[in-house]
């Protein structure tokens, strides 16, 4: 079968024929439809620090993805061959706390497929029954290609309560448009999402439309909240940049007893004034992938109730034209980059 192969320890994917998994008695055989690029791909596109610890080579990447069965394996019941699927890309162990307590996603054993086991840029894709996700027949596929991404939105949206609530995010990259989405379906009052990068902003008026974009390049964050009546501050701050002014201007336009979830993930350690955090009461939640498989339920069942993010999509490409998708999210001026794998 084709695949896109991390087969250098250098810069670069390549695609190539690999053989098709073998599936055991706990697996599902998936054949591949459509599938999405992610930050994730883009660093080990890339052949960063962090790609150079953790992933081996050679390696078929590729995380985001929804197909078909093919096969299931002999002691699979609850998924059958021809079920559309998405699926968990967070493969736990058995031993830990976090496990045997239903915390599957704090597991300290997780490998992550793509990255440290055989990934979904690929004709077929094993992966065990437990991670598979059936889907509802009104989300398309090429909305299940981005599921991942979007529970790490749903997961960040939902770590506080959002009803009444004003909700500042600091990075309009994918997960922070979608968050915007989540944001307002789960029913915040003002959601204002600042970046630097005026592309992304705009994608962001388009996939959220009721979200209010800050280039703080150009414009006075206090400025927008006086605009808005905000007397006090933002009730609840989501982190998506990983970048401290950002993390810092955040902490500085949260009210008295505040709350922040952090998705982002720093590429330097923050220097963070602990005292102006304790002083004003600030609660700091990290997030760590998708609740298993609580947000997965949230998720689809925030698709079939009206929430849609489809317009993030960008460009919608044959996976042979995967150097295309890569140029574009490497750029910086993408949404989600969909590769479409039936034809490979």
């Amino acid at each position: 079968m084709k695949a896109l192969v991390k087969a250098k320890a250098e810069e670069g994917l390549w695609m190539q024929e690999v053989d098709r998994p073998e599936i055991g008695p706990d697996d599902v055989l998936i054949r591949v439809h459509m599938t999405a690029i992610c930050g994730t791909d883009i660093h080990i596109y890339n052949w960063d620090d962090w790609a150079q610890k953790n992933v081996p080579t050679p390696m078929v990447v590729g995380h985001e993805f929804g197909g078909v069965v093919e096969a299931v394996g002999g002691e699979v019941s609850r998924i059958k061959p021809g079920m559309r699927v998405s699926g968990e890309g967070h493969v736990v162990g058995e031993k830990s706390r976090a496990v045997r307590a239903g915390r599957f996603h704090l597991d300290p054993d997780t490998k992550g497929i793509g990255v440290n086991m055989p990934g979904a840029f690929a004709e077929y894709l094993r992966i065990p029954a437990f991670n598979v996700v059936p889907l509802p027949d009104d989300v398309a596929m090429e909305q299940a290609a981005f599921l991942d991404p979007l529970g790490n939105a749903v997961h960040t949206a939902t770590a506080f309560d959002l009803v009444g609530e004003d909700v500042l995010i600091t990075g309009a990259g994918p997960i922070g448009i979608m968050a915007a989405a989540v944001a307002r379906h789960c029913g915040a009052r003002h959601v204002v999402v600042t970046d630097i990068n005026p592309d992304r902003l705009k994608l962001l008026v388009q996939v959220a439309p009721n979200a209010i974009p800050v280039n703080t390049l150009e414009e006075d964050l206090r400025d927008i909240m006086g605009h808005l009546k905000m007397t006090e501050g933002f009730d609840v701050g989501l982190e998506m940049s990983g970048a401290e002014p950002a993390f810092n201007q955040m902490v500085e336009h949260l009210v008295m007893g505040g709350k922040i979830a952090m998705l982002g993930l720093p590429a330097r350690p923050f220097n963070l004034d602990m005292g102006s955090l304790i002083m004003r009461g600030i609660t700091f939640k990290g997030i760590y992938g998708r609740e298993m498989f609580d947000t997965w339920h949230k998720m689809l069942a925030m698709l079939q109730s009206g929430l849609d993010v489809s317009k993030l999509i960008t460009h919608r490409l044959p996976a042979s034209e995967f150097q295309t998708g890569f140029d574009a999210m490497r750029s910086g001026k993408a949404g989600k980059v969909i590769l479409d794998w039936r034809d490979a």
